[in-house]
């Protein structure tokens, strides 16, 4: 008498199934890494935007906030709908889930200010300031990912 082979279940690539994945599926992650990388060039451009207006006395500083927003509002729009296919239940659950993913993101954003400060302090020049920046993004999102996935977007 020979033992069956136990039988594998065919993958489930609904957004439900994706949402309920402990680990990423292959989709996910590329889809995740094109949204980081589309809310980097985001933040970096609007960076390099406002510094171009205004280079005085704070300008470094201006150019960071300014791409931080930016890049906040693009990253939770592609978050919220592709990524963990959120629907808000009102308007005052949608101030809420965005007010949370803002406060998750105050921890990756000081990783990300780290690097790009950083760098600036170290180095002295625009092409190593938005290098660090990158760099520090990167890192970012990847903890961003997981402090979502349990915190703002769990359903």
């Amino acid at each position: 008498m020979s033992a069956a082979a136990p039988q594998r279940k065919p993958i489930d690539l609904t957004p439900d199934a994706i949402a309920a994945e402990r680990r990423p599926p292959y989709r996910l992650v590329v889809a995740y890494s094109l949204f980081a990388a589309l809310s980097i060039a985001a933040n970096i451009g609007s960076q390099k935007l406002s510094f171009w207006i205004w280079h005085g006395v704070g300008g470094v500083t201006v150019s960071v906030i300014v791409g931080t927003a930016v890049g906040l509002v693009v990253k939770y729009a592609l978050d919220k709908a592709w990524i963990f296919h959120y629907a808000h239940r009102s308007v005052a659950h949608g101030i809420r889930t965005f007010v949370l993913y803002t406060a998750m993101g105050l921890g990756t954003t000081f990783i990300f200010w780290a690097f790009e400060f950083g760098a600036d302090a170290l180095f002295h020049t625009e092409p190593a300031r938005l290098t660090g920046g990158v760099i520090g993004l990167v890192l970012g999102y990847f903890t961003k990912y997981r402090l979502d996935r349990r915190f703002v977007f769990a359903q």
